[in-house]
């Protein structure tokens, strides 16, 4: 027996060594004989000839004719364990092997495969053992680009054994699996990066070839196909489709007009924000095509699937993909265009066509602009080419030819993953090694190189280059990491670089992981962040709920992180931050009793006794007042020894404070010095964050209608005189002798420190609280819009409604059932007892008790209303006026037939029906089929406060009210919110923290502090702060300067905005609010005459209106 050479030799062994060894491998008595001699033949040709022995001795064949032998099986396990051999020992050491097993003489794989149906045991696993070698030892580039297509060529064989066809789809299978993430290394990470993007731009043509075997007549088969299509499932890295998978796969499995009608059904229901790509559309497009295209598919089905397509095609950003996938389903969704029998599936159908046209880009099939070509084979063929040539060209060895020419097209392909997923580290080791047998060895090493050079400059030039920081600064923190959350990978093996004293601000859209990074850090579970023995860091949040009842002081003394304080420390550190020490101080408050800001300072507090290295901030502002936002930013730029990390909507807060911006991009995190502003010019696209826009979210706010006898805008239409109000065991009241009023035109916003009585405030003005002194007048008539603090309170009750159920829940008897449920409409005992009580109005007919209200109409400068007494016929009814009722104590009886005058009015044109709702919603920015399909259970935050927003607005308000409304909204929707506020025709009053929001909308300020309201009125409003807003622009024109000029810091008050009547005082003098009209006077008859003609221009103008628009009234005005 020939032994192994132990150094590589270029003597080449005789074809009678080779005949020794391979008699020895076919005629040996046992397995372990076979695999000895098996091995040291595989070792021998490695060190002498290598690869190129497989044709000079027929190698290749010896194992074919063996594997052949029908009788004798000892022969046809000899043949697959030497195949095993090869397969082992040969890609490690001479990887151009590869292309020879998987394509040059890609039949061998069959073989294996093949025998695994073998008779013989022993023959099945050492055809399993071959197999299983040469899975381990190919890297990812070599399992896309030669695994996989042979692969798929052996399932296309109509001859297969289907045990090897169940083989061939385990190893596809497995290929999925062993691409999942895990919390392995970084090096092999980015390794199952590699071969999970790979896979998945290669989803469209594999999902048919398991899809096939799922309808195997061979139970086996079918079974393994729908592992393996679970497993591929995984490659798609999808929150919004994640939880359809299973019912997918079912469908896929057993296809049936049912099964096909549960799967559009629940992704009709499916929510679509993260961007779509190559492998969603992959596993969706073939049902959404079949939905299309069968006959049989019910029109209810085919809106559906209309729909799904257009939310789909919208999140589609890259034209190459959308053109590979949007073509299959372009003739279904016109069909439905031209063939459907409802107008409104036609109408959907036409949409979505629009939205697959723009998402293929141009007609031409031009990359849309901006969008980036990737590398194609034949580009980096001819550059392999180029830099061998270079090299000194090929070896020349007899018989390469027909070799190269497949390793070459092998070799482009691999480094062609390499580039166009971005993992250009990679290209070296995808073509030194193959290039090694083929040109001089110390050559391949720097062809390598140079390919890698080249392509890495290309990807400079098209995606820039990454940003360097100089610093000489302490760099505390250095970590490469990937961050997932659930099945969904945020960030992948990206780097983030802390230096001492910096504040970082941490900017992506919502959903990006923003706050998922921040839990990461804080819980220790970050990869490679150091630990808090190494770097304290501390998560600043302001909840301290569990233990209300216990004073400041010991709340800190008690936290087990703070042992080592003393209470000494403690109280310093406390008074340093504004708990001032001592009998009646601060310390001693109660933990339940602190607002917001004050929650934010003890949280500082605590992070300062633990001498906190990093501080991670969470929406840090959310619930500030603007004193304690002001105190907050200097705290955080005084302390130049802490690094921060903030995450904020709060454009101006991160301005102020940000040393520098990280932003998610492409599951990376990028750095940019310098503030928000800095980062804004850098990145124009990320002007979102900082200006007013509505260019992402549209609201659109109705028109509140006229209120009787209310001519002018600066009418008073609410107003509170005297009122006092104290929270039951407070010692002093939260408001105090508070007079004030507002107009159809105020923009006002209430201003004041947390726990001032803002929030007090605003129900006394709304009714859900009765102030214990003074009174609150509104007109009979007006209609408020209410918004709480914590909005989703509106909707908790109701989560298994969808948004237009709800609505129609609310106002389903005219009325808003909300406003029935205020404190203010709900009947006490005394209320009870009241209505118990019989009155004499002094008509002759002695005390009688009151049942209800029938109607009212206008008596002299007020109403009367019609009274129903109880035990007596309505023609026994009565005529009682409005001061007469409000003498004997029925205020609440006529606020409630007051609230019904005004609901009957205000939705006197709205159709409580689906497809007005729907319209609606679509206004206010949620999706009419999201509205009408889908329970607000399954709704996003952000969608649930549409649906608030939505049943504030439907009775069309005169009124708009609103308790903190940035809290609530992202960026984008706060833009929205902005732009739709400043073009309301109604009142608006808000409390808000943001300074930004507030700035930019409210001309009057009222200061609310120690129970007193203070008004400011002709503030400057900060047009600029509008995207839309520019010189010559529609806004800017619409600005009137107030006398002594333009206010320093912006434009001045925009004239629909004016101060409330509170401020002037001009058109209510002080007196009661009654309405009155004006007595009229009498017209001669060419009068009449211009009257009649301006009444009748008046209405034909509304019948050419759109559906909805009130009847302008006929008054004697020429407008």
């Amino acid at each position: 027996m020939i032994t192994k050479s132990s150094t590589p030799s270029n003597i080449p062994p005789t074809l009678e060594e080779i005949s020794s060894l391979l008699d020895t491998v076919f005629k040996a008595d046992t397995s372990q004989q076979a695999l000895d001699a098996a091995y040291t033949l595989t070792d021998l040709l490695i060190n002498t000839v290598g690869f190129r022995g497989f044709a000079a001795y027929s190698i290749i064949e010896h194992v074919k004719k063996a594997a052949a032998d029908k009788k004798n099986g000892a022969r046809r396990e000899s043949a697959m364990i030497l195949l095993g051999a090869l397969f082992e020992r040969f890609p490690p050491a001479q990887p151009a092997s590869e292309v020879i097993f998987l394509i040059q003489e890609g039949d061998v794989l069959s073989l294996a495969f093949d025998a695994l149906a073998d008779k013989g045991a022993v023959v099945r696993e050492s055809a399993q053992y071959a197999l299983d070698a040469l899975f381990a030892c190919l890297t990812p580039e070599a399992m896309v680009i030669g695994l996989l297509p042979a692969l798929s060529r052996y399932l296309g064989k109509r001859s297969g054994k289907w045990q090897g066809t169940v083989a061939a789809y385990e190893l596809i299978g497995r290929m999925a699996d062993k691409a999942k993430m895990g919390m392995a290394g970084k090096d092999e990470e980015s390794l199952k990066d590699l071969l999970r993007e790979s896979m998945g731009s290669r989803l469209a043509a594999l999902i048919p070839i398991v899809e096939a075997g799922m309808h195997d007549l061979k139970a086996e088969v079918a079974k393994q196909a729908v592992k393996t299509m679970t497993s591929l499932t995984t490659l798609l890295s999808n929150d919004d489709v994640a939880p359809r998978i299973p019912l997918l796969i079912k469908t896929m499995e057993k296809p049936s007009t049912e099964t096909l009608q549960k799967a559009i059904h629940a992704l009709s229901q499916t929510t679509f924000v993260a961007i779509v790509t190559s492998p969603v559309l992959a596993l969706l497009t073939p049902l959404l095509e079949r939905s299309l295209n069968t006959p049989t598919t019910s029109q209810e089905v085919l809106r559906q699937t209309v729909v799904v397509v257009e939310n789909l095609t919208k999140l589609v950003h890259d034209p190459i993909e959308a053109r590979t996938f949007l073509p299959k389903l372009e003739p279904g969704v016109h069909g439905v265009e031209d063939r459907a029998s409802l107008p409104e599936v036609r109408e959907l159908a036409t949409r979505a066509l629009n939205v697959i046209k723009k998402a293929k880009g141009d007609d031409d099939g031009n990359l849309a602009s901006g969008k980036i070509a990737p590398a194609t084979p034949e580009d980096v063929l001819k550059m392999v080419e180029k830099e061998v040539k270079a090299s000194g060209g090929l070896t020349d060895f007899p018989g390469d030819n027909e070799l190269w020419q497949h390793t070459r097209k092998y070799i482009a392909e691999m480094i062609v993953e390499d580039v166009n997923h971005r993992h250009l580290s990679r290209i070296g080791p995808s073509s030194g090694p193959y290039l090694k047998q083929f040109i001089a060895e110390e050559k391949a090493a720097t062809v390598g190189q140079a390919l890698q050079k080249h392509f890495l400059d290309e990807d400079h030039r098209k995606f820039g280059q990454p940003i360097k920081l100089d610093s000489e600064e302490i760099e505390i923190v250095n970590t490469d990491f990937s961050l997932a959350y659930g099945g969904m990978l945020l960030l992948s093996h990206t780097n983030i670089t802390l230096h001492k004293g910096h504040r970082y601000g941490l900017c992506g859209r919502n959903g990006a992981g923003k706050s998922t990074l921040m839990r990461s850090i804080a819980e220790g579970k970050l990869e490679g962040f150091p630990s808090k023995e190494e770097l304290k860091t501390c998560f600043v949040e302001h909840n301290q709920g569990e233990d209300a009842d216990l004073s400041i002081l010991e709340f800190v003394s008690k936290d087990p992180e703070l042992e080592s304080s003393s209470k000494e420390r403690i109280s310093e550190v406390l008074n340093e931050v504004g708990f001032t020490a001592g009998p009646g101080g601060r310390q001693e408050e109660k933990v339940g009793s602190l607002s917001g800001g004050w929650k934010m300072k003890l949280a500082l507090a605590r992070a300062m006794l633990m001498g906190a290295d990093v501080l991670l901030l969470d929406e840090p502002t959310n619930h500030l007042d603007v004193g304690n936002v002001k105190w907050l930013e200097e705290y955080l730029k005084s302390h130049t020894e802490i690094t921060s990390l903030i995450v904020s909507h709060d454009s101006a807060f991160l301005d102020n404070v940000c040393t520098d911006i990280y932003h998610y991009e492409h599951k990376k995190l990028v750095c940019y010095p310098g503030n928000l502003a800095a980062f804004v010019r850098v990145k124009p696209e990320a002007k979102t964050y900082y200006t007013l826009s509505a260019a992402q979210v549209q609201f659109k706010f109705p028109n509140p209608g006229i209120l009787t006898g209310v001519k002018s805008n600066t009418r008073a239409i609410i107003r509170m005189s005297n009122c006092s109000y104290t929270y039951p065991g407070a010692s002093k009241p939260s408001l105090q002798d508070v007079t004030c009023a507002l107009t159809l035109s105020s923009r006002t916003a209430i201003i004041g420190a947390n726990g001032a009585g803002k929030s007090t405030l605003i129900k006394l003005l709304t009714g859900e609280t009765i102030p214990q002194t003074g009174k609150v007048e509104k007109h009979p008539n007006l209609r408020i819009g209410y918004i709480k603090q914590h909005a989703l309170e509106h909707v908790e009750m109701h989560m298994e409604k969808t948004p237009n159920q709800y609505l129609q829940w609310r106002y389903a008897n005219g009325d808003d059932r909300e406003v029935l449920m205020k404190q203010t409409r709900v009947l006490t005992e005394e209320d009870k007892a009241q209505m118990d009580k019989a009155i004499d109005i002094g008509d002759g007919k002695g005390p009688r008790k009151i049942e209800n209200l029938m109607g009212r109409q206008k008596w002299k400068k007020s109403f009367q209303y019609e009274v129903k007494w109880l035990h007596h016929l309505p023609k026994h009814n009565s005529q009682v006026s409005r001061e007469t009722l409000l003498a004997h104590g029925f205020q609440k009886l006529i606020q409630e037939f007051d609230d019904h005058e005004a609901s009957r009015e205000g939705l006197g044109y709205r159709i409580l029906e689906p497809k007005v709702i729907a319209q609606h919603f679509a206004d206010i920015g949620l999706d009419p089929e999201i509205a009408n399909h889908n329970e607000i259970s399954g709704l996003s935050g952000g969608q649930k406060v549409k649906v608030v927003l939505a049943g504030a607005m439907w009775n069309n308000p005169h009124l708009l009210v609103m308790d903190e409304p940035t809290n609530y909204l992202d960026r984008d929707s706060l833009g929205g919110l902005a732009v739709a506020v400043r073009d309301y025709k109604g009142g608006v009053v808000m409390i808000s923290h943001n300074e930004e929001f507030v700035g930019a909308l409210c001309p009057e300020q009222w200061h609310v502090a120690d129970g007193r309201v203070t008004h400011k009125g002709h503030l400057a409003v900060l047009l600029d702060r509008f995207e839309d807003s520019r010189p010559g622009s529609s806004m800017s024109s619409a600005i009137s300067t107030p006398k002594g000029g333009t206010p320093k810091g912006g434009s001045s008050a925009v004239s629909s905005a004016a101060p409330s009547a509170n401020v002037s005082g001009a058109e209510d003098n002080g007196g009661d609010m009654k309405f009155k009209a004006k007595k009229k006077k009498k017209l001669t008859r060419a009068q009449l005459k211009e009257r009649e003609v301006r009444r009748r221009l008046r209405h034909i103008e509304w019948l050419n209106s759109p559906k909805g628009t009130p009847h302008p009234p006929d008054t004697d005005d020429e407008a």
